[in-house]
């Protein structure tokens, strides 16, 4: 069965369930309007799989979804760090050890 996001009015994700399509057409989950397909097999513009990669991210509580490039981006881990835009993931600032430094 495909994962969808719950989005809030901001196109943040709220929540990441499992449902049948039909379902969540239908309302059972709450207005379809909110939900956006995500697969668990998509990380930074890669299926795992080789298949076609979905919305470059897997979608997790706290991430945004941006409809302009169709894409869920994680929550961004500082002030200097920068969007890949390939990727929809954020690189370091120059010098970045990993370290917290």
């Amino acid at each position: 069965m495909p994962n969808f996001a719950q989005l809030d009015e901001n196109n943040n994700v709220v929540n990441v369930i499992v449902a049948d399509t039909n379902k969540l057409n239908a309302g059972t989950f709450g207005d379809p309007a909110t939900f956006v397909q995500t697969s668990y097999n998509t990380k930074a513009g890669e299926h795992s799989r080789g298949r076609v990669p979905m919305r470059k991210n897997y979608a997790g509580i706290g991430y945004t979804y941006d409809s302009v490039r169709d894409a869920f981006i994680p929550p961004k881990p500082g002030d200097s760090w920068t969007l890949n835009e390939q990727t929809c993931t954020w690189d370091p600032p120059e010098g970045y050890t990993g370290t917290g430094a």
